[in-house]
């Protein structure tokens, strides 16, 4: 609650709007039975029509208020819950930006996708849940409880004695929720991995005729999901018609007591039918707050969820006060760079290795798999941190640049081209955004791209589809060097 709290407070005019709409609403809710107790003592027992009518319109000014107080409570929620979601998503999202490889490993893409989607869609139910019946059910049941003592204390026992077992329910909901819901979001993020992994893979899986395979694997894990998803339900949905049931229960007790003060004269009848409607709301405000707290349990594992992401500490210093500039251009050394993956110091995969490079000069890596190259060449941008060491591009250690000056000074091909979805031209524009017509056909030129790009019909503006997957594997390879 706290994590939704962080944000809620930053717009205290909604929050204020919110809360004034709560208790029109509950003036509305408790003045009607009010209003009408007195229509019939005063009005139709009396039969004195002029107390009648002025009730009645004492009665539509409530319902007025009433509607007035709903109308704002779902703007003020809605205004609140929407722009709460918004800025969460774009405060993770930023923070996934700082995260280096290492981050992303720790936790997982897929994860990461539930989480910025399902998680943050799980806080916004929740916190819409909260703006209205977190703030409506204590003042309704604060205030239903005070007009059940004013009106009639031999009868509130009644009340009192429906509470425990309403408490005793909600109890047992929450405290067997919260496993099944860790287990719903964690099985969420292993379907989602599956899903990623077979659309991506797709070409290998049906060259190795493996759909069937596959099929199996996801309809396992998503059996394990239903399944989960089906306990949780199963209990969530006990708590309403078994509150149901203690309600049904408890009017008709106040009604079977009631019957001897009625007849000695002792209570009012429109006295008791305010007593009725005092003690409903009193026992359904009670059932709001208990959904609220059936809710909670789930809402604290997407919150920890996205905390964590929030929390991750980043093995990257971005350095924001580095070098931004330097004199000489082209210049990359390797001195005594020993490298080993986090998690890993004992087991290096890069030994003592020192060369140096100079403007105009090729230097190739050559050996086997598994030998250390890519992981040589993805310590200039530090993508990681060197062990042991330190690399130097133009006489600078690169752990002294301001993080995204250096990765400026580098021109990037990934092993996998990737491509984003968009036109030809967006993509190498990644590269330099305000690139010139003339940039493009030379960058083009120079990737040997030129050539099929000026077969296509619409040239630089050809949409790509998602990952370029329209395009071969030598194209996309072409248009990645194209944009560094």
């Amino acid at each position: 609650m706290a994590y939704i709290w962080s944000y809620l407070r930053r717009y205290p005019k909604w929050l204020a709007m919110n809360f004034t709409a709560a208790i029109l609403f509950v003036i509305a809710n408790l003045g009607l039975p009010t209003v009408l107790a007195r229509m019939i003592d005063e009005g139709i027992n009396r039969g004195d029509v002029d107390k009648l009518y002025a009730y009645a319109w004492v009665m539509f000014g409530v319902v007025l208020t009433g509607i007035v107080g709903r109308v704002l409570l779902s703007y003020a929620v809605g205004k609140l819950t929407t722009t709460m979601v918004q800025v969460m998503r774009n405060d993770i999202y930023a923070k996934l930006q700082e995260y280096s490889h290492h981050e992303y490993e720790q936790i997982g893409v897929s994860s990461l996708v539930t989480r910025i989607t399902s998680d943050a869609f799980v806080l916004m139910q929740f916190a819409d849940q909260v703006l209205k019946l977190g703030v409506i059910t204590p003042l309704m049941m604060v205030s239903s409880v005070f007009l059940i003592l004013t009106t009639s204390p031999s009868l509130a026992w009644i009340v009192a004695i429906s509470l425990p077992f309403l408490a005793v329910v909600v109890w047992y909901v929450a405290v067997k929720t919260r496993p099944l819901s860790e287990k719903q979001q964690a099985t969420l993020d292993k379907i989602n991995q599956y899903a990623r992994e077979n659309l991506t893979g797709l070409r290998v899986i049906r060259a190795f005729a493996r759909e069937d395979f596959q099929e199996k694997k996801f309809a396992s894990e998503n059996a394990v999901y239903a399944d989960n998803s089906n306990k949780l339900f199963k209990l969530t949905g006990l708590t309403e018609p078994l509150f149901v049931q203690i309600i049904i229960a408890m009017i008709v007790a106040i009604v079977w007591f009631a019957l001897e003060p009625l007849g000695s004269g002792t209570l009012a009848i429109g006295d008791l039918v305010a007593f009725i409607e005092y003690s409903f709301h009193a026992l359904l405000s009670f059932l709001f707050l208990a959904n609220l707290f059936t809710m909670y349990p789930r809402t604290a594992v997407s919150s920890e969820r996205l905390q964590e992401i929030m929390d991750m500490p980043i093995s990257i210093n971005p350095n924001e006060d580095g070098v931004t500039e330097t004199e000489t251009k082209g210049y990359l050394e390797f001195d005594n760079v020993t490298f080993a993956y986090p998690g890993e110091t004992e087991r290096p995969v890069l030994h003592n290795i020192s060369f140096k490079a100079k403007p105009g000069e090729t230097i190739a890596f050559i050996g086997s798999t598994g030998s250390g190259k890519s992981s040589l060449v993805q310590l200039i941008p530090r993508f990681y941190d060197v062990t042991l060491g330190r690399i130097l591009v133009d006489g600078v250690d690169v752990r002294d640049y301001n993080l995204k000056a250096l990765r400026r000074k580098i021109g990037f091909i990934p092993q996998k081209a990737l491509l984003f979805t968009g036109t030809i031209g967006e993509n190498i524009r990644y590269g330099k955004e305000n690139a010139s017509h003339e940039e493009l056909n030379q960058a083009t030129d120079v990737a040997q791209a030129k050539e099929f790009i000026d077969s296509k019909e619409e040239r630089y503006d050809s949409h790509l589809a998602e990952g370029g997957s329209n395009l071969s594997g030598g194209q996309k390879q072409r248009l990645s060097i194209a944009r560094a």
